[in-house]
């Protein structure tokens, strides 16, 4: 999680933090559809529940925590980084692809922060991550962007990560709306 204020021409990097939304009670729970499928088609969707009820949970303390730490800024919004891969049409066609399984945790996972930025009030933007760079490039045409996002890590110091650059970009570019 990268928060972020100020206005679009001066963006400031507020904090960063790494945010547990797998419960750490539930065996599995870090990666739930290689757990599921080890559990069986008749067992899967009760234990994808259970660890999505938790994983929502968690994700929503987190969020209601940073919001409350940072009560001096308005929080308004919550971008999230999305994979490009097609989501499988079932449970079962996920559990028999090991690409599937990869996917399905990615999303599983966003998903949990987007109902976290629901339950929090929060407008929710949704962002392609290979889509990212170009739709910032577009937005705020500046031909140092990436250069700029380097720096901004400066203030918070290392490490200043792929994640974390992008993150801060998606909300950079929040700042906008």
């Amino acid at each position: 999680m990268v928060m972020v204020a100020g206005s679009p021409g001066s963006p400031d990097i507020l904090r960063r933090r790494r945010i547990e939304i797998a419960e750490r009670a539930i065996p599995g729970s870090k990666q739930p559809f290689h757990h599921a499928k080890e559990l069986g088609i008749g067992k899967a969707q009760a234990y994808l529940d259970e660890c999505s009820e938790a994983s929502d949970a968690l994700a929503r303390s987190a969020l209601e925590k940073a919001i409350g730490e940072m009560r001096e800024f308005k929080i308004a919004s919550c971008s999230i980084l999305m994979s490009s891969g097609r989501p499988a049409v079932n449970l079962e066609a996920i559990l028999a692809s090991h690409a599937a399984i990869h996917s399905a945790e990615g999303d599983f996972f966003r998903e949990a922060v987007a109902h976290a930025a629901k339950s929090c009030k929060l407008r929710c933007e949704k962002l392609k991550e290979k889509e990212l760079l170009a739709i910032a490039k577009a937005a705020f045409r500046m031909a140092d962007l990436e250069e700029r996002l380097n720096a901004m890590g400066k203030s918070i110091g290392p490490p200043w990560t792929q994640d974390e650059k992008y993150a801060a970009l998606a909300g950079w570019l929040a700042l906008q709306a």
